[in-house]
C-alpha cells in the first residue's frame, strides 16, 4: 500500500509540474513583449530565489554554509537556470511558446545522451538507441535547417540548448547534491540565489532599458517567477531527489501538450502541420528511450546472518527506520 500511495504521490507531483513547467513558456512571451530577455533572466530569478528564501525563512531552512556545496551549488544553477533561462527568453524571440514547448521535450534525449557518454548508462539497448535517434531526427524535423531564410532557426537552436543545459543540470543535481542530507528546500532556494548572482552581472548586455510595463505583463512576469521558476524549480529538486534525474526529465512527455494548448489558445499561435509532425516524432523516441527492459531478478530477502554482517540494518541504504537517504530528504 505504502509503495502504491508513493508511486501515486510521485506521479502527482510530475503531473503538477508538468502543467506549471509547460506554462513557463506562455509567461515568457508575455513577459517578452515589455522585458528583454536579459531582464526577463534576471528578474525570474530574483523573484524566485526571493520566494523560495521566503518559504526557508517560514519553515525555519537554513542555507547551506560549506563552501564545497555552494561551488557546486553554482555550477548547478549555470547549468539549470542562468543558461536554459536567458537561452528561452533569446529563443522566443523568434518562435512562439508552443514551440519552445516542444524543443523542450528533447531534455530526455540529453539525459540519455549524457549517461552514455559518462558511463552511467553502461548498456545502450538497440529499441532506446533508435528512440535516440529519432528523437533527434525529429529536432532536426523542427529545426528545419534547409529552411535557412526563417528567423526561427537560431531561435529554435537556443531552445534546444537551453533543454541540453537542463539535462546536465538534472544529472549533476543528482549525483552531486541530493541526497547528502541537505533539505531540498535550502537546496532549491540556494541555487535560485547563486542563478541570480549569474545573471546579474549581465545586465549592462540589454537589461539596463527602462521598462514600460502594464498591469498584465507585470502579472505575466511576477506569475514567472514566483510560480514557474520558484515553485516549479523546488518541485523539480524534490523529484530529483524521490525519482532521480532521468526520471524527473521524462516530464517533458507533458510539456509539449501544455506549451502547445495554451500557445493556442491563449496566444492564438499558429501549430503548423511540420512542428505537428516533429513534435510527434520526438516523443515518440523519447517514448523509446523509457522502454524498460527485463524486469531485473528478484532479490534474495535477507536473513538475520545478513542483517547481522550489515551492523542490523538493512541494505540499499535504509536507515533504522526503513528511509533512504533522499527519501529523508525529500520529507525535509
Amino acid at each position: 500500500m505504502n509503495g502504491f500511495m508513493g508511486r501515486s504521490w510521485a506521479w502527482a507531483r510530475i503531473g503538477v509540474l508538468a502543467l506549471l513547467w509547460g506554462s513557463t513558456f506562455l509567461w515568457i512571451e508575455l513577459a517578452l513583449e515589455a522585458l528583454t530577455p536579459v531582464q526577463a533572466t534576471c528578474g525570474r530569478c530574483v523573484l524566485g530565489a526571493a520566494t523560495l528564501l521566503a518559504a526557508c525563512l517560514g519553515t525555519g531552512r537554513k542555507l547551506p554554509r560549506d563552501r564545497a556545496v555552494w561551488g557546486r551549488i553554482a555550477v548547478a544553477a549555470f547549468f539549470c537556470n542562468a543558461l536554459p533561462f536567458a537561452m528561452f527568453s533569446i529563443g522566443q524571440q523568434s518562435i512562439d511558446s508552443g514551440g519552445a514547448g516542444v524543443l523542450n521535450a528533447t531534455t530526455p534525449l540529453w539525459s540519455l545522451l549524457i549517461g552514455v557518454i559518462t558511463g552511467a548508462e553502461r548498456s545502450l539497448r538497440p529499441s532506446r538507441l533508435g528512440g535516440l535517434l529519432l528523437g533527434f531526427a525529429g529536432v532536426v524535423l523542427i529545426f528545419a535547417p534547409w529552411r535557412a531564410a526563417e528567423p526561427g532557426g537560431w531561435g529554435a537552436l537556443a531552445v534546444v540548448v537551453a533543454a541540453a543545459g537542463y539535462a546536465v543540470g538534472f544529472t549533476f543535481m543528482s549525483h552531486f547534491l541530493v541526497g547528502r542530507g541537505i533539505p531540498t528546500l535550502s537546496l532549491s532556494a540556494a541555487q535560485l540565489v547563486a542563478a541570480t548572482a549569474l545573471t546579474v552581472p549581465t545586465l549592462p548586455a540589454g537589461g539596463l532599458r527602462p521598462v514600460d510595463i502594464g498591469p498584465g505583463t507585470l502579472t505575466a512576469v511576477v506569475i514567472l517567477g514566483v510560480v514557474a521558476t520558484g515553485v516549479t524549480f523546488h518541485l523539480t529538486y524534490r523529484n530529483i531527489a524521490a525519482e532521480g534525474a532521468t526520471n524527473t526529465a521524462t516530464v517533458g512527455y507533458l510539456l509539449p501538450v501544455v506549451s502547445v494548448a495554451l500557445g493556442v489558445v491563449v496566444l492564438d499561435e499558429d501549430f503548423g502541420l511540420r512542428s505537428a509532425i516533429g513534435m510527434a516524432v520526438v516523443l515518440a523516441g523519447v517514448g523509446l528511450t523509457r522502454r524498460q527492459g527485463r524486469a531485473p531478478a528478484p532479490v534474495r530477502e535477507e536473513t538475520a546472518g545478513d542483517r547481522a554482517v550489515h551492523g542490523g540494518l538493512p541494505r540499499h541504504g535504509l536507515s533504522r527506520h526503513g528511509l533512504s537517504r533522499q527519501e529523508r530528504d525529500v520529507r525535509q
